[in-house]
């Protein structure tokens, strides 16, 4: 039945659409819904030309009790056809995003976090009666409290330059080449650039997962799913938007497998603690390990523990002390002599966690 919804976009009401869809189907939903952002007037530059804003029949609602009933609607569904262990992200701005923050949570998803998406380009404020609106609010949020959720914490880091990704991304809005036209005019009023898409799902789901966006627009997140290889499924209501979609999509090539590895998380590894291999007769008290360069050695005591000279303490301790370091990872540093070679001791975990 799954099969049924794999790498597929359609013409239909989301809400009709996603009622036809079965319950846990889906590894990631990434929901772009109408902001309802109540424009009156239209909005002219200094120079009087119109600016192209967002008034499209689409994102307009009589009142917020009408946007609200939308967005239960949507998200009910949504909640059904989410995985056990699968996560949402919503994006919306100032005008829409606190109304969804109190549905997702009365609907009983936990959030996780909300990410401010700061652009780097953003129109300016022509009036000059408020703050330039210059961010995106996004909630990430996972079906239950206690969801076993997908977050590839090494891929950001190492996106990042090797420092932990913040819930702050300054990432530009989507203009160049990428944004869609037609006779010189956008397709779309807010289509999203790819790089969002490109971090959120890198983030929070693997190859092959199942991706949803029940407001699928011009094509962005399906786009972006096909070129990670995850399985989309997009519904779009306006046929202009579902067309320029469509298009787009035949056009995109998936990521060739040999480049789409990432890295692991190390915390998904099983936590094993040194001692664990003494007391397992694995390495025995007495063996001397060593640096990597053989310079320096120290003797394993029966507690797991270790001692150089006049330090003892853990593998990590140790290491860290000699080098005048913070923290350093024991495992790495240290070495054992096998047969006449030097191995890391992480050899002797590694074949512990294959033997389990």
């Amino acid at each position: 039945m799954e099969d049924n919804f794999k790498n597929k976009i359609i013409n239909g009401d989301s809400i009709k659409e996603l009622k036809k869809i079965p319950n846990e189907t889906f590894d990631l939903i990434f929901a772009d819904p109408p902001y309802n952002l109540q424009l009156k007037n239209k909005l002219t530059r200094p120079d009087r030309s119109k600016v192209n804003a967002v008034d499209d029949k689409w994102d307009q609602f009589k009142s917020f009790k009408k946007y609200d009933e939308f967005t239960s609607k949507w998200l009910k569904e949504c909640r059904r056809i989410l995985k056990k262990n699968g996560t949402l992200w919503v994006i919306g701005s100032y005008h829409n995003i606190f109304r969804l923050g109190t549905a997702i949570q009365d609907f009983g998803f936990w959030i996780l976090n909300d990410v401010i998406w700061n652009k780097n380009n953003p129109m300016p404020n022509f009036r000059g009666t408020r703050f330039t609106n210059a961010h995106e609010t996004l909630i990430w949020a996972s079906k239950e409290q206690k969801s076993k959720y997908t977050f590839n914490y090494q891929s950001l880091k190492c996106l990042n330059d090797d420092l932990q990704m913040r819930s702050n991304w300054n990432l530009p809005i989507c203009n160049g080449t990428e944004r869609l036209k037609k006779n010189g005019k956008k397709v779309h009023s807010t289509q999203k650039p790819e790089a969002l898409l490109h971090r959120v799902l890198l983030a929070s789901s693997n190859r092959g997962d199942m991706i949803l966006d029940p407001f699928l627009g011009s094509g962005t997140t399906a786009t972006v799913a096909k070129k990670l290889r995850r399985n989309y499924y997009g519904i779009e209501k306006e046929i202009k938007y579902f067309r320029a979609a469509e298009e787009r999509l035949k056009k995109t090539k998936p990521i060739e497998d040999d480049f789409l590895d990432t890295l692991k998380n190390n915390r998904s590894k099983p936590r094993i603690p040194f001692g664990s291999l003494v007391e397992l007769g694995i390495i025995n008290p007495g063996t001397n390990i060593f640096d990597q360069k053989k310079k320096i050695n120290a003797k394993i005591m029966a507690d797991g523990s270790i001692k150089h000279s006049k330090v003892e303490g853990s593998i990590h301790k140790v290491a860290a002390t000699i080098l005048g370091t913070e923290s350093c990872n024991g495992w790495t540093y240290w070495y054992y002599n096998m047969n006449g070679s030097m191995v890391p001791i992480d050899n002797l975990r590694q074949r512990l966690i294959s033997s389990n």
